[in-house]
This record gives C-alpha cells, structure tokens and sequence, in this order.
C-alpha cells in the first residue's frame, strides 16, 4: 500500500479481494483492485508448496505490482487547503460480520455514512474466536470526524455514529459488537 501510495493512489480508491493467484497462500494473500477489474497487484503468504519447493521452512511474505496498469496521477491544480480550526474527533466501532463480508466492504459503508464529517475510516482489528460464531468475524474500524463549521457537541457525535452503524448494517449485515 505504500508503494501505491507513492505512486499517488489514494487508498479509498482502492479495494482488496481475496481471488490471488495459486501460488499465493488461500485466506493469507489479496489482489489490490481500481475499480472491480483493474488489477494493480497481489500480495500475501506463499503456498507452502512453494516455500517447500524453494526450501524454504516457515512462511515467505512477497508481493508484485504490475506498474504498466498504474495510472498516471492526474495533474491537477494546486487548490488551497481547507484547514478546519477544530479538532477531528475519533470514534472507534466494532462490528460483527458473517462469513464472507470483505472488510473493504464495511469501510466503503461508514466513509459514506456522511461524506461532510467523515475524513478517515482505517481497519485497526480482526478478530476470530470465542465467542463468536466460528466463521464470524470482529472487524474494528476508525473513523475519524473533522468538522468545519463549528466543534461538535455529543448530540451530534452520537447521531453520525448511529449513521454509520446504520449504513453498514444496510450494507453488509454486520451488527455492532457491545
């Protein structure tokens, strides 16, 4: 992801799935993907047939990128910077989803719960186990809100979290982990 950001991608229009190659480790190896079919590169654990054939003992990490399907960044004007004078406020959710639910998927959901507050969303957890459900996950996100017009007040903190649990409960099913 840093090399991508280097090559002024920005994150939120990137999306990981979980279709690597074979030579890629299942369930420990992604595709970075623009869009649903431009595909950027593939990252994880190798096969441990692989590593095996390679005589390697334990797990090799690797990742490639293919730079001629890049796009140029786009050259745009430099506009000024619209600095808020008021501290971004942090909230962070857990959500509990079931087999198959792509993180991507609850990150997409809450940026766009409200696109005016909502800066940031960034996966900090995945947890599996008790006393989950087997093949449920925890995934803990964090949003960041920057207001622009005034600080907020916990009226305000409150109805945009109840929005972005809402709209990845809409969106992915997922139900928030008390």
């Amino acid at each position: 992801m840093a090399a991508l950001d280097t090559l002024k991608l920005p994150a939120e229009a990137l999306s990981i799935t979980a279709d690597a190659p074979g030579h890629y480790h299942p369930g420990r190896s992604g595709v970075v993907r623009q869009g649903p079919k431009t595909v950027l590169g593939c990252f994880g654990e190798l096969h441990p047939r692989v590593t095996r054939a390679m005589g390697i003992d334990g797990a090799l990490v690797a990742f490639e990128l293919w730079l001629d399907v890049v796009p140029l960044p786009k050259v745009k004007r430099r506009q000024t910077p619209v600095l808020s004078a008021f501290q971004p406020v942090g909230r962070d959710f857990a959500f509990i989803v079931a087999p198959g639910v792509e993180a991507q998927a609850v990150i997409r959901a809450a940026r766009g719960a409200d696109r005016t507050l909502v800066t940031d969303v960034s996966l900090f957890d995945v947890y599996e186990g008790t006393p989950l459900e087997a093949g449920y996950r925890s995934l803990g996100i964090e949003v960041t809100l920057q207001p622009v017009k005034s600080s907020l007040t916990d009226e305000e903190i409150e109805a945009v979290s109840e929005k972005i649990i809402a709209a990845v409960a809409k969106a992915t099913g997922a139900t928030l982990r008390r």
